[in-house]
């Protein structure tokens, strides 16, 4: 391989690294919101931020493992490895990063499918059709009125 070609190729990875493992810190640290482009994004993560969050903490280790894999293959590549060695780090470095990540990204997806969804404000019955009445669990009597809200 050209040497050219293998230090652009291993400072790709280098580049390519440094971005999963910002985006493993940010998962981990709970910090990462949904957005377009960034973190574990499924149609079961993306259905509540806490589910979002949850999936990217879930994730981050084996993201910020991919990561570390990615700099290392691309520190070797810039160090310019003789032959078919330069080849075979880079082969076996993309399969892994790949592999990493996307383990990750199912077990986060995974993990965001057993986020229960949060509750609305009224989780119960409502007692009335008045705003005095409220929303209070359903089976609970109101000041005025009965369970059902009859009189």
């Amino acid at each position: 391989m050209p040497a050219t070609l293998t230090v652009v190729l291993g400072a790709l990875l280098i580049v390519s690294g440094a971005g999963l493992g910002a985006l493993a810190v940010a998962g981990a640290r709970g910090v990462l919101r949904p957005n377009r482009f960034a973190g574990v994004r499924t149609l079961a993560t993306l259905s509540s931020e806490r589910a979002f969050v949850t999936a990217n903490r879930v994730a981050a280790p084996l993201v910020g493992a991919a990561g570390a894999v990615a700099v290392a293959a691309g520190a070797g590549l810039v160090a310019r490895p003789a032959g078919a060695v330069g080849i075979v780090l880079l082969v076996v470095a993309v399969v892994a990063v790949l592999a990493l990540a996307g383990i990750g990204g199912a077990l986060g997806d995974r993990a965001a499918r057993l986020v229960e969804e949060e509750p609305s404000a009224c989780a119960g019955a409502c007692a009335g059709c008045s705003l005095v009445e409220g929303c209070r669990p359903a089976g609970v009597a109101g000041a005025t009125g009965s369970a059902t809200g009859v009189s």
